[in-house]
């Protein structure tokens, strides 16, 4: 099981950087993808990046151009790093494991406990 763990959380002025990480032991090996959603105090959660197998990555639009999602397969970590942060990016992050290759898709497929983001205007 790649379970994954988030880190770098915390508050910030708006306009700030943040830079969020998501170990997750195995998910290179694995061949799992990470994604990041958030979920804002109403509970309401949204798909926030992708960084896939093939190394390709997506991004929701509100955050295009200030987030950047990376990896470091030497520490099996995925990073999100988050500038020109705005109070409307207040949300628990979480990180989450996907696909995995074949004979594997079971070790992914997880979320973690979640990392708090607060923007303070």
């Amino acid at each position: 099981v790649v379970q994954p763990v988030e880190s770098g959380g915390g508050l910030v002025q708006s306009g700030g950087s943040l830079r969020l990480s998501c170990t997750a032991p195995g998910f290179t090996s694995n061949g799992c993808g990470v994604d990041w959603s958030r979920q804002d105090v109403g509970g309401q959660r949204e798909w926030v990046s992708s960084l896939r197998t093939d190394g390709t990555t997506g991004y929701t639009d509100s955050v295009k151009g200030r987030f950047t999602i990376s990896k470091d397969k030497a520490k099996d970590t995925v990073y999100l790093q988050m500038n020109k942060l705005t109070p409307e990016d207040t949300a628990m992050y979480f990180c989450k494991t996907f696909g995995g290759s074949p004979g594997r898709a079971g070790e992914c497929g997880y979320w973690g406990q979640g990392t708090q983001v607060t923007v303070s205007s």
